[in-house]
């Protein structure tokens, strides 16, 4: 049933795109700036919440709670485990917003900086940094960790609704199959959107290569083509090919990212990642909580709210993969290990390809913000023209990307497959099937719809009602975590006053 409702639904809406596209896109964009002007400040606080929460939990008592029993061991070593989080949390994205978002946050600045200035490159790489650094891993964290804590401590199914279900509410807990199915559609449309801008990213890196006209025809095919490779390898259950795949694609991203900083400017790089690391810590809070309720200025909510949207549309998968991963780690371990390395990774990313683009603009008259500003997903290949090897590394970026976006799709039909069947590891052919076929479907209609505007207005639509279900999850958490500590904390005192009473005897 509860498959049924969630399919059913995006069907529609993948229908309504394809249909009437002009009238979903008008929709869409009413409902984004009702939202944005609304409910802007409760993504703000909700996500803020989130990393304050996950700094305390780790550095406090309840970081020695450990995610299994107490013989438990980690599955994975920590450099696979690092790899993991990394891919399965952003990897279209960094390719993607590598050197367009700097480039754009330069020439339409943050309010308050005039724009094409030293200010605003600054102000470009800080708002990077905070948009892909501690608050995005934050949440998929602390959804993870909630997942993974009912599912190893307390023999839960991987399910949203396991976790909301320990509330002592009896609404919350009659509530637990439209939790469930808000996860799913929230997932549907955070990996659509992905596979979207990855669609983008790929008929430019082609039309950079071999000529390939830019245009909604070949973003659909290539969509159509590369969803036909993802749904095989999911209902083949080729697990093994799945991870040689990543495995291989994480080297080949470290490889691209070390060309561009050796052939790229070094020295500029090297000063962008200091110099943006303590501006971003120094300003950490501003930012955060940051509105602008006197100017009129949509910036906010065309790139902050649309970023919280997107994670938060992405955590219940990113949860369940990283839940699934992380049995035997304690919580310090896990939150550490899900919020600072990947952020670090992202900080490298960015300082070597959005520092090299704004050196380049500023200092080399490359034409990048006429590129971006024409087309997003141009930035980065028009960066690979004006470097030597370019037209290699326009290739090598452009299968990086293809790669990302199968392997994505592949984990996303498998993880809305067992949402879709309370929590089961292997889903029916039919149900993975029928998901893969949607998330193309969506990411179809969203591109026909008005492309990357519908994309972000689509994700911070379905994003909005699973915001409030992670906060659901974190009371949760929070009750749980004390529950235990308690609980290991009075089998201790039993310990000692046992050994006291040996002793005596």
């Amino acid at each position: 049933m509860q498959m049924l409702f969630s399919a059913g639904f995006i069907f529609l809406i993948v229908l309504w795109g394809i249909i009437a596209p002009a009238g979903m896109s008008a929709v869409f964009e009413t409902l984004l700036a009702s939202l944005t002007r609304n409910f802007g400040w409760f993504y703000l606080w909700v996500v803020l919440g989130l990393v304050l929460f996950a700094a305390f939990v780790a550095f406090s008592r309840y970081g020695d709670l450990k995610l299994g029993g107490e013989d438990d061991e980690p599955e994975f070593s920590v450099g696979s485990w690092f790899a993991m989080l990394f891919a399965a949390g952003m990897g279209i994205g960094l390719v993607f917003w590598g050197v367009a978002e700097p480039i754009s946050h330069y020439t339409t600045a943050p309010p308050g900086v005039e724009p094409n200035t030293p200010a605003a490159a600054n102000a470009a790489m800080r708002y990077v940094f905070f948009h892909w650094g501690l608050h995005p891993w934050a949440v998929y964290s602390v959804v993870a960790l909630a997942i993974a804590f009912f599912q190893y401590r307390r023999g839960g199914t991987p399910m949203i609704s396991t976790v909301t279900s320990s509330l002592p509410w009896l609404p919350i807990q009659r509530m637990a199959g439209l939790f469930n199915g808000l996860a799913i559609v929230a997932t549907a449309f955070g990996v659509a959107a992905s596979l979207g801008v990855g669609a983008l990213q790929i008929n430019n890196g082609l039309h950079a290569v071999f000529g390939l006209e830019v245009g909604d025809r070949a973003q659909v095919l290539i969509i159509v083509l590369t969803a036909a490779v993802f749904i095989a390898s999911a209902v083949s259950g080729v697990d093994k090919g799945v991870k040689l795949l990543s495995n291989f694609n994480m080297g080949l991203a470290a490889a691209l990212a070390l060309a561009v900083f050796v052939l790229g400017p070094t020295v500029a790089i090297i000063d962008t990642f200091s110099n943006t690391l303590g501006s971003y810590l120094s300003e950490f809070v501003r930012m955060s909580l940051r509105a602008t309720p006197f100017s009129g200025s949509t910036w906010v909510g065309n790139w902050t709210i649309f970023y919280w949207a997107w994670w938060i549309s992405w955590s219940p998968f990113v949860g369940l993969f990283i839940a699934r991963v992380s049995r035997g780690r304690t919580v310090r371990e896990f939150i550490l290990g899900t919020v600072l390395a990947p952020s670090l990774a992202a900080f490298l990313w960015f300082a070597i390809f959005g520092g090299t683009a704004l050196h380049m603009e500023i200092w080399q008259h490359v034409p990048l913000a006429a590129a971006v500003k024409a087309d997003l997903a141009t930035g980065l290949f028009t960066l690979f023209g004006a470097m030597p090897f370019g037209q290699l590394m326009s290739v090598v970026a452009t299968v990086l990307v293809a790669v990302f976006f199968i392997t994505s799709g592949d984990s996303a039909v498998l993880v809305l497959g067992m949402m879709s069947s309370g929590g089961n590891p292997n889903p029916s052919t039919r149900s993975k099937l029928v998901w893969g076929v949607l998330i193309a479907g969506i990411a179809i209609s969203l591109l026909l719809a008005g492309g990357l505007n519908a994309v972000q207005s689509a994700t911070i639509l379905f994003a909005l009602p699973f915001a409030a279900v992670i906060v659901l999850m974190v009371v949760a958490l929070w009750r749980a975590l004390r529950e235990d500590l308690a609980e290991e904390a009075r089998r201790e005192r039993e310990t000692r006053r046992k050994l006291r009473e040996m002793a005596v005897r």
